[in-house]
């Protein structure tokens, strides 16, 4: 937890990480070793020097590293799993449902684990979105529309069987639909990640909240018109709140736009980590002031209330946590112990 010098305590939940595999053993192609170098791209050019990781732990880091990272220095009291399926990439997959869930079952309370599913899968994928809510009981789900899969370099949200496997989320009461639509990664297909097919699923769908990860970019503006009419349509920060460090300016435009557009009640925090570590990006965030032109043209307002609604309560509406409840729970877990002792907290 965030505790500011007067005291006051910052309940943050970090809702885009990952506990990911790219390394050469289980890389199944050189689509697998592009990947997972286009991450490392990522880390490498906007991360704080003192940040940066060799290369050969960003392929496959351990889940205690994450836990140092995440809870330990990264300030966040929980953190939200978005995995993704890239077999056509990786042999075992990218990442791993049983790995996120055990990781959950040891530390009560820090996760929530979401899910993802395919619609190219058919009917086969339609049992089987079944038979993992039965098993890991999601509350979420994310979706990669520009995955490969066989023949196929992507799918649209809008497509008949898309459709069918977001009906079946309302019947299993999966409200929370994660969709990456940002910056393209090598060697998947920009387009594929096109944000439009967002503005008629969440017509459609108004049972479920679209949760558009990377804010659309480099389409941030075909998002803020999207969202500002579709009112389940959020926007999570991961990939642009890096800008903060090598792009201070325009991440004040980007944040603001968004401010403007769907208002501080609809902005989602998300580190995406490993590709950088939450805790510079929240001390930074929490430190950062708008522009006063920035701010006096789009007449944003980034204070404290609106931060800690950034950070985490909106999130925590999302998922149903109560968020007073839920830190009296943490303060006394076993975790709360270590990050009390790492950062000599009494």
């Amino acid at each position: 937890m965030y505790r500011l010098p007067n005291g006051e305590e910052i309940f943050i939940i970090d809702a885009h990480i990952a506990l990911w595999d790219g390394s050469q053993e289980n890389q199944l192609n050189v689509q697998g070793d592009q990947f997972i170098s286009c991450f490392y791209d990522y880390h490498k050019n906007l991360s704080p020097k003192e940040h940066l990781w060799p290369k050969d732990k960003f392929l496959k880091y351990e889940a205690g590293t994450l836990i140092e990272d995440v809870f330990v220095k990264g300030y966040s009291d929980m953190a939200i799993f978005q995995p993704v399926y890239l077999k056509e990439f990786y042999k075992n997959g990218f990442g791993d449902f049983d790995a996120n869930e055990a990781l959950a079952q040891q530390y009560p309370g820090r996760f929530i684990c979401n899910g993802t599913f395919d619609p190219r899968h058919g009917e086969r994928g339609l049992e089987q979105l079944e038979k993992d809510y039965e098993k890991y009981k999601w509350s979420g789900i994310k979706l990669y529309t520009a995955d490969w899969y066989k023949d196929s370099k992507g799918y649209k949200l809008s497509d008949d069987w898309s459709y069918r496997y977001l009906e079946k989320c309302v019947q299993l009461g999966i409200k929370n639909i994660h969709v990456h639509k940002g910056p393209t990664i090598t060697p998947l297909n920009r387009d594929a990640f096109d944000v439009a097919d967002i503005d008629d699923v969440a017509s459609a769908f108004q049972d479920l909240n679209f949760i558009v990860e990377h804010v659309g970019l480099p389409r941030l503006e075909d998002f803020c018109w999207i969202a500002t009419q579709e009112k389940n349509v959020y926007g999570a920060l991961a990939v642009a709140i890096p800008f903060i460090h090598t792009r201070p300016r325009y991440f004040a435009e980007i944040i603001s736009e968004l401010l403007y557009w769907i208002g501080e009640d609809r902005i989602l925090f998300g580190s995406d980590y490993a590709i950088w570590e939450p805790g510079w990006l929240i001390e930074k965030f929490i430190a950062m002031e708008l522009p006063e032109d920035i701010q006096k043209e789009t007449g944003a307002t980034l204070d404290l209330k609106v931060k800690k609604k950034i950070l985490g309560e909106n999130a925590a509406r999302l998922y149903n946590i109560d968020i007073e409840s839920q830190k009296e729970k943490l303060r006394h877990c076993e975790l709360a112990k270590t990050i009390a002792s790492a950062n000599k907290i009494a």
